[in-house]
């Protein structure tokens, strides 16, 4: 399984932020923008937060297996690589809801003398700062899911995740 590159992370945050701020400019100037739900920074913050918890689970767990304690639960390998899978999607996921509040955040900027608007920008930019910490608890349980070197691997020094 291939590792997520915060490049792609990266780039899907900058496009999916211009296409963002010209669609919020296009529809203000044709009608009126949709307000940013104030819902929107709870739900990845949740995910977040599963996914934090998933990987400090999984973390203690491998520790516990490692260190031979007596009975100590085991990891399985396809829930290991599952939770990955999960968190990886959610990063990409993550990094283009961020983006697209991004944007419109940046364009609600411009606005900040009405105050509904004002009130967008900050749920625009608590979304962002929600997505970031997918973004961070994904890439988290990804290194906690990682596999030691195989001598055995056709590209050696390129670290695996389960």
């Amino acid at each position: 399984m291939k590792e997520l590159r915060i490049r792609v992370l990266a780039g899907v945050f900058v496009v999916a932020g211009i296409l963002s701020w010209a669609g919020a400019r296009l529809w203000n100037s044709v009608g009126t923008l949709p307000s940013v739900p104030l819902a929107a920074p709870i739900v990845p913050a949740l995910i977040a937060v599963i996914l934090l918890a998933t990987a400090l689970s999984l973390r203690a767990r491998l520790k516990a297996q490692r260190d031979r304690v007596p009975g100590a639960k085991g990891v399985d390998p396809l829930m290991a690589a599952r939770a990955v899978v999960f968190g990886q999607a959610s990063a990409l996921v993550a990094a283009l809801v961020a983006g697209m509040y991004g944007g419109t955040g940046v364009f609600l900027l411009e606005q900040l003398d009405i105050p509904a608007r004002r009130d967008q920008a900050v749920y625009a930019g608590f979304s962002v700062l929600a997505a970031l910490g997918v973004i961070a608890s994904a890439l988290f349980l990804e290194r906690v899911c990682r596999l030691p070197d195989d001598e055995d691997d056709n590209t050696p020094g390129t670290p695996s995740t389960a």
